[in-house]
């Protein structure tokens, strides 16, 4: 689950970037990522496992979700079943040029965009119209499918028909320089999450001291590294539940060395414990 920064450019002739997948399910990898830009995922139907910041959960008979600035997520054709079929579209704030949300006519649409910094999912009719409309768009040139992106955004932004799948903001927003840092922290933390970290040695990656780096570990995640570093524990403990591995295994695995320590950091995270987690999400 490496954060990843991913580039994304529009696409020629477009002032916003469109996908569409219809592969089998197994050719979808865990990639965990963030960008700029927006991004309505539209999964016409099917299921599999939404991850939208620090929220994992499954999702049935396809799904529409918004995901907000800078917040990462996964693929979510990961552990889908089945052929998989999305269309995702990718957008930045001022994709219609500066001042684009200032304009009285995008009032809703400016607060949908504040909503979305907590990742947006529609259900019932809202997602019926809009995956109907996401569909109809794959055959329209240019300038239809950038109205019909409006259409789409004004009625999310009127829709009661939604949640937010994060309690608090996940977003990341750093320099370069701090791109690549942090690119390096969580390389080593991948590398090595399954056995004891010590703290001294992720410092000495950043060529920091250990205070001076937790400092900064916190002021630019806002959240301390030990946090951090259970956090995507957990989110790993969370993939090998839904593979059926023993919670003994995984708990070792996943580099903690008490279950019953596991247990409670994974209920504090996850607000639920692995085995209730595994009941609820796994597809049998």
């Amino acid at each position: 689950m490496k954060t990843e920064f991913e580039i994304i450019q529009p696409d020629e002739g477009s002032s916003f970037r469109l996908l569409h997948h219809k592969v089998a399910a197994d050719a979808f990898k865990w990639h965990y990522h963030y960008h700029p830009e927006y991004e309505i995922v539209c999964v016409f139907e099917g299921s599999g496992r939404r991850h939208v910041g620090n929220h994992l959960s499954n999702y049935t008979n396809g799904d529409l979700v918004l995901i907000g600035s800078n917040l990462p997520h996964g693929g979510f054709g990961y552990g889908s079943v089945d052929t998989h079929e999305e269309v995702v579209i990718q957008f930045k704030e001022d994709f219609l040029g500066e001042g684009f949300l200032s304009r009285p006519e995008m009032k809703s649409i400016k607060k949908l965009f504040e909503r979305s910094k907590r990742g947006i999912c529609f259900s019932g009719e809202t997602q019926r119209k809009i995956t109907k409309q996401l569909r109809d768009l794959l055959d329209v040139p240019p300038f239809e499918r950038l109205l019909s992106l409006l259409k789409v955004l004004q009625i999310m932004a009127n829709s009661k028909e939604y949640g937010l799948l994060n309690a608090a903001e996940n977003r990341y927003n750093f320099s370069l320089k701090d791109q690549e840092r942090l690119k390096k922290v969580y390389g080593f933390v991948e590398e090595n999450f399954s056995q004891n970290i010590d703290i001294q040695e992720v410092a000495n990656i950043c060529h920091l001291t250990v205070p001076a780096f937790c400092n900064y570990f916190k002021k630019n995640l806002n959240q301390t590294f030990t946090d951090f570093t259970n956090e995507y524990r957990v989110n790993q403990a969370c993939l090998m539940l839904l593979e059926g591995l023993e919670i003994v295994d995984i708990c070792f695995r996943c580099g903690f060395n008490n279950v019953s320590y596991f247990g409670r950091v994974f209920k504090q995270i996850k607000g639920t414990n692995p085995s209730e987690f595994r009941r609820k999400f796994s597809m049998n």
